[in-house]
């Protein structure tokens, strides 16, 4: 059974930080490209950040220069550094392990809540 389980959102000042965390399991985690979503009610999902299997990042122009996307292998774990938060950032994160293998897998995990709040 694939799981991939989010925690580290909450509630920080503008201008603080947050480190989420994915753990994902019942995957051969090394071979996913991994990549972390955020959507506000109402609104579309959009990608934040991304990480390929072989280290390669992207980032939504949003972000850049705030956020770090980076993964674990050994601990089948992908990670979101963001800094220097706003009150846009607010938005329920979710992370997404993909990969097309003769067929494509893709999961998500269930969210976290980020609020950028004073």
């Amino acid at each position: 059974q694939v799981q991939l389980v989010e925690s580290g959102g909450g509630l920080v000042q503008p201008g603080g930080s947050l480190r989420l965390s994915c753990a994902a399991s019942g995957i051969i985690f090394s071979v996913y490209n991994m990549g972390w979503y955020r959507q506000d009610p109402g609104k579309q999902r959009e990608l934040v950040a991304s990480i390929t299997s072989g280290g390669s990042t992207n980032y939504a122009d949003s972000v850049k220069g705030r956020f770090t996307i980076s993964r674990d292998n050994a601990k089948s774990t992908v990670y979101l550094q963001m800094n220097s938060l706003k009150p846009e950032d607010t938005a329920v994160y979710y992370c997404n392990a993909d990969v097309t293998i003769l067929t494509r897998y893709n999961y998500w995990g269930q969210g976290t809540q980020v609020t950028v709040s004073s």
